[in-house]
């Protein structure tokens, strides 16, 4: 496989993936707000703020807007084409990855981008979303699982796929610290959190929303919410889709298909490092991430799949120039030699 390609469909399932995160979480959001009533601006921006941060777009935000408003907030999360992680930003990228690789999808899968692309740049979608937030939101995740659908039953599960499966679970991975992090003040720095307001709950109840994980969540713990039990679901569940340690297996496990290699093996640093990443994640304990401080270790989550991306780039995309006269002189050398 061109390393063209699988580049741009490593970033094709990516920015999808930010795309239907992006939508969960203002649409969480806003249900939460629904709930609160009387905010004066300080509290509101209380509740708008974390959800730029949770992006790692807070300074970006800054320098185009004068506070943190439900307005300021959709606006440069949903619209802002100056931000390159906005809703219409990442569906646009998506689409021209899509595009550039038009020959390796399925026409189903470019039919639906390209159907969501069209949407964002006509009026319907501004008129959709002031008439109906929930509708619009609500259209851009169906999207979202409509692609992944097509991507399992129309996409060959060659090369390709897996390249596919690697940018949608290192995003998802992301994007699930980052949603859990959004609560982290609410936390002790070190150490296990105690009894919390009828509001925490709220709160963490609605991180789990923003994650489509309220009901699987229920199933096991009924109607108690609680920090750890939350934080524990998110991160070490075995079974549940947006869990961290499902996604680095996951992602562990299309990057040793790509390369054919076994497990517990490795053959470039980006298998070495997811590899790394999913012992620690398999053995770790709730306790012990408490213990370090939930903030400081999804810092340290966040840092560890940056670097399997830039692993991932180095091993299969980047491909260095070569001197020609130098590989010459190399090449005489070698023969010389033997």
């Amino acid at each position: 496989m061109l390393s063209r390609v699988a580049n741009c469909l490593f970033w094709l399932a990516r920015y999808i993936e930010r795309a239907d995160n992006t939508a969960r979480i203002i649409d969480v959001n806003l249900q939460l707000l629904l709930e609160s009533r009387r905010l004066d601006p300080t509290q509101l921006a209380a509740y708008w703020m974390p959800v730029v941060e949770s992006t790692g777009d807070h300074e970006l935000f800054a320098t185009l807007y004068p506070k943190p408003t439900g307005d300021s907030v959709t606006e440069f999360l949903l619209f802002d084409p100056s931000n390159g992680n906005s809703l219409v930003s990442s569906v646009a990228q998506a689409r021209e990855n899509a595009r550039m690789v038009r020959d390796q999808v399925p026409a189903e899968m470019w039919e639906e981008i390209n159907r969501l692309y069209l949407f964002f740049r006509s009026p319907k979608a501004r008129e959709l979303w002031e008439s109906s937030p929930f509708d619009f939101l609500q259209q851009v995740r169906s999207s979202s699982l409509t692609f992944v659908g097509i991507s399992y039953a129309s996409t060959p599960h060659n090369d390709g796929w897996n390249f596919i499966q690697v940018g949608k679970f290192l995003e998802r991975a992301d994007k699930t610290t980052r949603m859990l992090d959004i609560r982290h003040a609410t936390l002790p720095k070190q150490g296990m959190p105690g009894a919390i307001s009828q509001a925490d709950a709220l709160g963490w109840s609605a991180v789990l929303r923003s994650c489509s994980a309220w009901d699987a969540y229920k199933a096991i713990h009924g109607s108690e919410v609680h920090p750890r039990l939350v934080a524990e679901y998110l991160l070490l569940s075995d079974e549940f889709p947006r869990s961290l340690k499902f996604c680095i297996d996951r992602l562990d496990s299309a990057l040793r298909h790509i390369s054919g290699v076994a497990p517990r093996r490795f053959s470039n640093d980006a298998e070495r490092l997811s590899g790394r990443m999913l012992a620690e994640v398999q053995y770790s304990t709730i306790e012990e991430i408490f213990g370090i401080g939930l903030h400081e270790y999804v810092d340290q989550v966040q840092v560890k799949l940056n670097q399997i991306g830039d692993a991932l780039f180095k091993a299969y995309i980047f491909q260095p120039f070569v001197n020609l006269e130098d590989e010459i002189l190399v090449q005489q050398e070698y023969q010389q030699q033997q």
